[in-house]
């Protein structure tokens, strides 16, 4: 059973939901032979890599509310997150443009690490602080990994993977997804939003009871609106 994932590394919800995920399917019975895959989505393709501006003033200015609405929006998911055992350091994340950090993902994939790849951006981002729009700071998260440094770095000097990220994301359009982290097992069951270990694992064991069947099933119910907000983060 194959279940791509969309997501992207500015979204805390994506993190969230991974880790939902994750938990879910070390109940599963059938979890060795699950595949996951993770696709690029990018909130805002035209986000500066460097932006001198705190998130919390970004959400604000974005969604048209007071810093303090903002700051109490991002306590209450850095508060979901720590259910997880997750710890989002919203005060000092560095708001960035993800696409060099998918492309690198794409690269780890083709390397047989994409998912300790994927791992180490989000802990990069939300835990550490750090700049993963920073191509210096990538490669040496890739290096981290087991990656070589010397071709992490000629990924820099192309245009590789581009191509790739775009068409992920173009998928992502024609299926009408619109907020992240988005679920799709089998290319039938969609699961949107950092949905309870409880619904992912409902989902997982519907899709391998029905997974001969063909058409798209959606089992989100809640998880809609802009902003990152109600377990999900849209466009």
């Amino acid at each position: 059973m194959k279940i791509e994932i969309w997501s992207d590394y500015m979204c805390p919800f994506c993190y969230i939901g991974k880790k939902r995920l994750e938990t879910a399917l070390q109940q599963f019975e059938h979890r060795d032979q699950v595949e996951l895959t993770y696709r690029s989505f990018e909130l805002d393709p035209h986000a500066p890599r460097d932006l001198n501006q705190r998130v919390v003033e970004m959400l604000a200015a974005k969604y048209s509310m007071s810093i303090e609405q903002a700051s109490a929006m991002q306590n209450q998911v850095a508060a979901q997150a720590s259910t997880v055992g997750l710890t989002f350091n919203f005060d000092k994340m560095i708001n960035t443009n993800t696409r060099d950090a998918h492309r690198l993902t794409r690269y780890a994939s083709d390397k047989g690490k994409g998912a300790q790849m994927t791992e180490r951006l989000f802990f990069a981002a939300f835990t550490e602080s750090q700049h993963v729009g920073n191509r210096d700071v990538l490669t040496d998260l890739a290096v981290e990994i087991g990656l070589d440094r010397v071709e992490v770095t000629q990924l820099w000097e192309s245009d590789a993977y581009v191509q790739e990220v775009l068409a992920e994301e173009q998928r992502a359009q024609a299926m009408g997804v619109r907020g992240v982290p988005y679920f799709l097992v089998d290319g039938k069951l969609a699961v949107t939003g950092a949905q309870s270990s409880e619904h992912f694992t409902e989902a997982l064991q519907y899709a391998w009871q029905h997974r001969e069947q063909s058409e798209e099933v959606s089992t989100n119910e809640d998880a809609a609106g802009s902003g990152c907000v109600d377990g999900t983060c849209s466009v």
